[in-house]
Order: structure tokens, then sequence, then C-alpha cells
């Protein structure tokens, strides 16, 4: 029997989108996918970016500790290891300058860090000492306000490199980029460059080996000066504050550059030493200056006859126009050729330009990353613990599920043996719907079917005619979507039970039966059916199977025992139809009708449930692409019928029930843990590359291990073959990450306030009429 509608008639006068309308609503969806793919690629590269920046600076990524040691030095000049500490580059030529007499060049090296050196700086302070810090980049760009602070306060800094490594290990490339990238990072912390440089691992000048002295050539020719030291604290060593103060002091008169440490462990000693250190020297009669002013008064003896006056003249007004000054006059009584603030600072230049906005870019990176990585732990570490947790619940209540449910004694009440009305909407089904008709010809349980034909061009509405059946009737309507499909179903329902299912699918022939049962409960106002994956023999088909069984044995059961089931699937589900016609039949305002349905018979008062034995085998997308188009409508459809359904969580019974319980499930586990989930697998890739393989490797098996065993007792329960469970690694790897991908893009699509057309899926026709065979799968 065959009837034709131009419009689709939907219960209650509902109206339906003209033809027109969706096209174009298809012409804009289709022209917004692209930058919205783009733009959660973009987010998700970012947090990667963010994550590697964090640990490049933590010394983490790309960390190279390794470190010379009794190496050869033939090739290093003799005057090179005999002379210094400091080794400046004149004329394409190295020369060395020694500390002048009673003059202390305090160092400080490998800082900033938050604990110590703001301790050093008050010591300096309340002491009126400069001092002369060589800086790690990385920390200069963790620790800003610090690097500030020392320019202020009139003290010198330097490089030590960016990540602390030892550059004779390093091509010429990288000892570049460990320059540029601390200049940068003290360019942006402070709005100054400097050419001061230490080396990381070196000490006194003797320490110059073959490999490192090409690199000082190499830097001195870049206009660096690099500063050696004479005198070693061994504060690193934490010898004890006496030991400290003695190893630093030098011998007789003479003028040292003494290292000492702001950072790079335990500094409590130091603290302590360093003001005994500064008040025996200054007993002594010692100077205190920086590198810059040891150098100037290393100038100003060798030109004594322009006169001391004359020579601190000269020098301050250079200062004023090349360097950065602390703003007031040094103490010149304490040696005939005291220094001016800005001879102490006269290796710091005003920073300005491209070097001055791309330090600030790097440090304002930087910011972000030591902000955003700590916020993502603790998100991840919540959404692991939730993972687990949920793990956890789903088998507790689906073996309480499966034990309710399979008693002898259990039943929904007196048999239902009315007939049904089975509603097949179909849209271009010709591989498929001779499959669906036939299948559902041979059930067991009275039926009448009809298949409306939602404006096919290809002859699907044909070829069920041509099929034959008594019991079947196909009613044509112009293309206006699923949703007006069913509606235009239910308009022509003979029935009170209607059972709806997808044009690919086909019914055992017991299905119906088993289907209807619980609608002996008066309570009952839908039902669940089990789907199952047809064209499982293909790797994609195979993963999709697996994601099958655990959706429907674990999570159905589950939310089916607290009654919150938030979706029937569309290939296999029964309904009151007075109850759907209350609710306003299949609704429009979601391109996810059956979840949409579901929430709103629940606000209702009816009871979701799910039958395990009904089984309807399902044609699963067999292409990435298609899989894409069906996941990326499903989730974004779901996000669209929670959305209109939120007032549901101030509802009181039924309604408030799914509202606080089902919906915070759903957007728990179905959107918030999905769209992190990359984030834990890029985190772990991270952490086997960068940190440490073995343990990192051991807790991703870890999870995978739970995760099998969720699967397996999935399969257990649905007596399904375990054989298919060697593809869940490999799932794990591939699939699932394109599954979060298509969450994020959904999520985006939802922020952006984008609409989506229906996506129409190419079908092969190879899912037939079922053998008798227990399994299920997980769909919608």
């Amino acid at each position: 029997m065959t009837q034709t509608t131009k419009q689709p008639a939907g219960p209650q006068g509902r109206r339906h989108a003209s033809p027109s309308r969706i096209a174009r609503a298809s012409r804009r969806a289709a022209a917004l996918q692209r930058p919205r793919i783009l733009m959660a690629l973009t987010l998700l590269m970012a947090l990667t970016c963010a994550m590697m920046l964090d640990g490049y600076v933590r010394g983490e990524v790309f960390n190279d500790k390794r470190v010379r040691t009794d190496a050869a030095y033939d090739k290093v000049p003799e005057k090179i290891l005999d002379a210094g500490p400091i080794f400046s580059s004149r004329n394409g030529t190295i020369d060395a300058e020694s500390v002048p007499d009673k003059t202390i060049v305090l160092t400080f090296d490998d800082g900033p860090n938050p604990e110590y050196t703001a301790k050093v700086l008050k010591i300096l302070r309340n002491n009126d000492v400069p001092g002369t810090f060589f800086l790690v980049g990385s920390m200069a760009a963790r620790y800003p306000d610090l690097v500030q602070d020392m320019v202020d306060d009139g003290h010198e800094i330097g490089i030590h490199t960016f990540s602390h490594v030892d550059l004779s290990y390093q091509s010429y490339g990288r000892v570049q980029r460990e320059l540029k990238q601390t200049q940068l990072a003290i360019a942006g912390a402070a709005g100054v460059t400097t050419t001061l440089f230490r080396a990381p691992y070196s000490a006194e000048t003797d320490a110059i080996d073959n490999y490192s002295w090409p690199v000082y050539k190499k830097i001195a020719k870049l206009g660096y000066t690099s500063v050696f030291i004479d005198t070693d604290s061994d504060d690193w060593k934490q010898p004890g504050v006496d030991s400290i103060v003695r190893t630093a002091t030098p011998k007789g008169t003479k003028g040292a550059s003494v290292l000492f440490h702001d950072a790079g462990g335990n500094r409590d000693q130091t603290l302590a030493a360093l003001p005994e250190y500064i008040k025996k020297m200054k007993a002594k009669g010692y100077t205190f200056t920086t590198v810059s002013g040891a150098q100037s008064m290393n100038r100003k003896q060798e030109q004594p006859t322009q006169g001391q006056g004359q020579g601190q003249g000269q020098g301050q007004g250079q200062g004023q126009a090349q360097s950065v000054g602390r703003g007031a006059a040094a103490d010149t009584s304490t040696a005939p050729a005291a220094n001016s603030a800005a001879d102490e600072q006269s290796a710091l230049h005003e920073a300005s330009g491209s070097t001055l906005w791309l330090g600030r870019s790097l440090v304002a990176a930087v910011t972000v990353a030591e902000w955003t990585m700590p916020v993502l732990a603790v998100l991840l570490a919540v959404v692991g613990f939730a993972v687990m947790g949920r793990f956890a619940l789903m088998l507790v209540l689906a073996r309480r599920h499966y034990r309710q449910r399979n008693k002898r004694s259990f039943g929904w009440g007196p048999p239902v043996v009315r007939p049904v009305s089975v509603i097949v909407p179909a849209y271009n089904e010709r591989e498929c719907i001779a499959n669906t008709v036939d299948s559902l010809a041979a059930s067991t349980h009275p039926i009448e079917i009809i298949v409306v034909d939602d404006g096919s061009s290809d002859g699907t509405a044909d070829i069920v005619e041509g099929l034959g059946h008594p019991n079947v009737r196909v009613v044509r309507q112009e293309n206006a979507g699923k949703p007006a499909a069913l509606n235009n179903g239910l308009g022509h329902a003979r029935y009170d039970l209607v059972v709806m299912m997808d044009g690919d699918t086909v019914f055992e022939p017991d299905t119906v039966a088993r289907l209807v049962q619980p609608f002996a409960d008066p309570q009952v106002g839908a039902v669940a059916g089990n789907a199952k994956v047809g064209n499982r023999n293909t790797l994609i088909g195979a993963w999709q199977h697996i994601e099958y069984v655990m959706g429907f044995n674990l999570d159905r059961r589950m939310y089916d025992l607290l009654r919150c089931m938030p979706t029937i699937p569309g290939a296999i589900g029964a309904f009151r139809r007075d109850d759907v016609l209350a609710v306003g039949g299949m609704s429009e305002d979601t391109l996810a009708e059956d979840t949409d349905i579901t929430i709103a018979l629940h606000r209702a008062g009816r009871r979701v449930v799910y039958e395990e034995h009904a089984r309807a085998w399902t044609e699963a997308p067999g292409s990435f692409r298609q899989l894409w188009s069906q996941r990326y409508r499903w989730s974004y459809g779901t996000m669209q019928a929670l959305w209109k359904h939120r007032r549901s969580l101030v509802d009181s019974g039924p309604s408030g029930r799914f509202g606080r319980i089902g919906m915070p499930l759903v957007v728990l586990f179905q959107i918030v843990t999905p769209v992190f989930a990359p984030l834990i697998d890029v985190f772990t890739v991270y952490s086997m590359v960068f940190i440490d393989f073995r343990a990192s490797l051991l807790a991703w098996l870890a999870v995978l291990g739970v995760q099998l065993v969720c699967a397996a007792y999935a399969f257990r329960l649905d007596g399904e073959k375990y054989r298919y469970l060697l593809m869940l690694p490999l799932q794990q790897l591939a699939y699932r990450q394109m599954m979060y991908l298509v969450l994020i893009h959904s999520c985006v699509t939802a922020l952006t306030g984008g609409r989506l057309r229906w996506q129409k899926l190419k079908r092969t026709g190879e899912v037939g009429t079922p053998r008798a065979t227990a399994g299920t799968g997980g769909g919608r």
C-alpha cells in the first residue's frame, strides 16, 4: 500500500522547515565546518605548545644534561689559562682583565629563584653592595619581577644560557639560540640587554679545555664578555657558613671575582654567610663592584693623566648615553678609582624594537604556560579520578542490572501481545531497505510496517513496494528530514505501541516481541533496544563494535538502574504513541531527536528502560569521513538537547531526577571528560619522551588494563567473542583520538552558535538478516 503526502502531517500541527530553508542551512553549515575544525585543532595545538614551553623552561624538554670533565687543554693558549677572569673582545682579539686589588666582584649563578634571590637582593641592599647576577634564561622568563628588581637596585646581570647546558656539546646554532633566548628573556623582564656571559659548569680559567675554547672564541666574536672567577665560595657544597666565608676570601689584598649561588639547590647557608662575608671584606678595606665596575676601574688606572674627576665625568656621560644606571651616585670614598652607578651597569643596554617586543611576548607566553599547566594538571587529575570512578560504578551497576533482569522470576507483567506499528524513515536507502523490510516481515510479533520515504531519489519506495509484503505501507513525502518522517509515521500509525528504527537496520525475528514486553509496566513510556554492529569485520567496524558493546552493556545498564537513560537509539526504540504525541512528537529543534525525545519523556514523568535481549543489527559507517560526520552530528545534537532541557536541573519529580543525575553524568562523561582526554594522551606522550618513559608507559598500560577489564566484562554480559578485544589497544591509539577531536569540534560549533545539517551516510547493504547469535554494541 502506498500513500503520498507533499507535506508531512506532524503531530499537533507542528510546522517543519521547507526544503529551501534546509538547503540554505546546509550551504551555510558546509561553509562553516572547515574553520571550526581548524579552530578545534588550533586550540589543541595551543595547549600542546603551552605544555612544551612549560617543559622547556623547566628543563624537561630538549634538556642536555651532559657535562664534560677531564678534557685536554693543550690547544688553549697559556696566556688564557693563566689570565682572567674577565675576557672581552677588542678588535677581533680576546683581552684578559683581572679584578683590581682590594676589590670584590660578587657574582651569583643559576638564578633567579623565587625563594632565595629576593633574600640575596635584600642582603645586598642592606649592605649597599652591588652584585653581578648570571641568569638562566628560563628562570628569568619565569620570574621577571626579580630580574627587574636586580636592575632597579643597580646590580648587573649576565647570561648563563637559557637551559643551563654544557655548550661544549652543542652546535653553534644551539649556542646562538641559548644566547638569543636568554637575551629575549632579560629584555622582556627588565627592558635591557647585556654583554656579559658566563658558561654553565665553568669556574676558573684553567677549566677551559679544547672543546670549550672554540665556543668562547665564537662568543667573543658575537661581542660578549666572558666572565670567570678567581675565588669559589663552594657554597653549592653546603660546607657550613664559616667555611663559605673563609673559602671566598682572597689571599692578601688581591682582588677577586667571587662565585656564590642564589639558586640551584638549598641556599640557606649562602644567605647566612653572605652578610658575614661582606662585613669581613669591608673591614679589610675592600670595595665591592660589578664586572663592568671592575673594568671601568682598570681603564681609569690605565689613564691616570686624565684625572679621576674627568674620568668619572666621561664614564658617567657615556653611561647615561649607552647604559642603564641605578639613578644614584655610588659611594666614592672607599677607593681612589670608585665608579658611578652608570659605570657599574655599563654592560646593560636599553632593549628596543623587535628584541623588546619579542622578549615581552616570551615572558607573557611563559607566564601563560606557568598558569595553564597547574590548572590543567588539577583538571586532568579530577577527570582521571572521575573516569576511574565511572568505570567502577558501571561495573557494579551493570552486574546488578544483569542479575536483576536475568532472574527466572523477573518479569515486566502480563505478556504484551497486541499489534505494534513499526516506523522506518528512509532517505536514499536502496542498498539496505530490502533487508530491513524483509527482517521485519519475519517478525514473530504482529506488526504493521510503515516505511516513510523522505523524498528519496534512488527508488527506495519502489523497492519496498516491489517486495510485496502485505503488512507494509509506503508513505511518500517531500524531503524534510528524519524528525518530520517519524512524525509523519506517527500520524499514520494504527496502534498505540510504535517501534522506530533506521532504514539501514535489520531486526531478528523476536526483536519486536522482546522490545515491547516492558510496556506491561504502565509506568514505562519508552524502551531502548540493543544495537549491534553488523559490519564488524573491518578495522573501523571492529573499533565501533567494541564501543557499542561497552556502551550498551555498561552505560545503558547503569543509566537504566539510575532511571536517567539519556538516549533511546535511533536504530531500535519503542514508544507509547500517546506519550510521544503528548510531548510534541519528534522535535526538529535539535540534531539528536532521539536524545531530545528521551529527555522529554523523562520530564513528562515516564520511565525509560533498556531491554538487552531485543537486538538490532546496524551498518556502522565504513570510513573515517562518514564516521566523523555521524559522530559530529550525534555529539552536537546531544549538546543541543541538553541545553534545550536545561531547566530540568531545577525541576522536581522525575524531570528533576534526570536533571540532577542524568544530565550531570552525560555532561561529565560524554562532553567534559572526552574534551580533556586528548590532553591526558598528550601528557602521556610528553612524559614518555621527556620525563620517564618506563613509568609513563606503565601508567598508560594500567589505564588500558582497566579499560580492558571493563570491555571484557561487557563482552561477557552479552556473550560476544573476546577476539575483538585484540583491537582495543589500537582503538585507544587511533580511533579514540578521532572521537575526541569530533567532540572538540562539536564544542567549538556549539560555542560559536553554528548550525549543522543532516548528513546522509553512504551504505553498502552488507548487513543482512542476522543469525540468532548473542552480542551487543553501543551507539545511539
